[in-house]
């Protein structure tokens, strides 16, 4: 069964993709991102690798007949790649020099380019599960894209809220949220030339920092050389500050946010950033989304940002002390 079922009471479409529960536990003996398995080449730097159970796929097949005058279905259409980051199968990404990084971001911005060519994608989504905490099956260092015939509501609520806002302001209201954060300051992680981390006023999570570009421009596709770069430097020492926090390889989930494709004209509003969502609250406590955040959208952060954030800098030191 592979199909989208539409949710009537939250307005959108829910992926149904039951071969994905019969994916494999690797073997610690054997992993299939390792060159030598069979199933990827003998060399490589970084490497994208199509999914072997995708929840979405450029031929799916034809939905179960289980849709109604009221229940609504549509083929499970899209594409699920794996982006393997190293042939290294325990490195991670803080571990990675900066110029094998950059090979990562040109990876990235290639298979965005060559997916929005599909007109029957819509959102091009870039992401990284990482840690045992967040359901990673695979240790080998990756992370997927998933390319949507939707725009997720999530993703929808942000491109509406930023485009009411210029509509109101003839402004970005990602350009204004993080001028606001670099005048308060006390938010702000690191920076460099182009990049800005910081963990947000708003944070749902307590290190749940977000990576800015300072240009507005709402795709990796539109960085320059330098800027480029510099993404893969400000991705390297954001992963290794939270590395740093407590001394052990933290779990995170990076969500990387890029204009929507074949969609129409955000680019007085959409602003490219990413977004991390590291489950811990503490050195040995998990933040659990329970039933506020699962059943009400209506999220609690128990720690205190301007707190954490100084955690955060203060990790970060220690990261570059390295």
């Amino acid at each position: 069964m592979a199909e989208l079922r539409w949710h009537p009471f939250i307005q959108d479409w829910i992926m149904i993709a039951s071969s994905r529960q019969n994916r494999p536990q690797m073997p610690k003996d054997w992993c299939p991102f390792c060159p030598g398995s069979g199933k990827v080449p003998g060399r490589y730097d970084v490497l994208k690798y199509d999914n072997d159970f995708p929840a979405l796929s450029q031929t799916p097949p034809e939905p179960d007949d289980v849709a109604t005058d009221f229940f609504k279905v549509r083929p499970a259409y899209g594409k699920c790649e794996v982006i393997l980051y190293s042939p290294e199968h325990t490195i991670t990404l803080p571990e990675l020099p900066v110029p094998h990084i950059r090979k990562l971001v040109d990876l990235w911005a290639e298979r965005y380019d060559a997916l929005r060519q599909d007109k029957k994608i819509k959102y091009v989504f870039i992401f990284e599960n990482c840690g045992d905490v967040v359901g990673v099956t695979m240790p080998h260092p990756h992370g997927q894209i998933y390319g949507y015939s939707i725009v997720p509501k999530k993703l929808r609520l942000e491109l509406e809220a930023s485009e009411a806002y210029y509509n109101e302001n003839s402004r970005c209201l990602f350009c204004d949220n993080l001028k606001a954060e670099q005048d308060f300051q006390k938010r702000i992680i690191f920076e460099n030339d182009h990049f800005v981390c910081l963990l947000p006023f708003y944070t749902e999570y307590p290190y749940g920092v977000y990576l800015y570009s300072k240009r507005h421009t709402g795709a990796i596709v539109d960085f320059t050389d330098e800027e480029r770069n510099a993404l893969a430097a400000a991705l390297k020492e954001t992963a290794g500050t939270l590395d740093s926090l407590f001394g052990y390889k933290f779990p995170y989930m990076m969500c990387m946010h890029n204009a929507p494709v074949n969609y129409g004209d955000t680019s007085d509003y959409y602003h490219f950033h990413i977004e991390f969502f590291p489950p811990m609250r503490s050195e040995t406590k998990q933040k659990f989304n329970a039933s506020s955040e699962t059943g009400a959208w209506a999220h609690c952060n128990p720690t205190c940002p301007e707190e954490k954030a100084e955690e955060l800098r203060q990790a970060h030191e220690r990261f570059l002390a390295q």
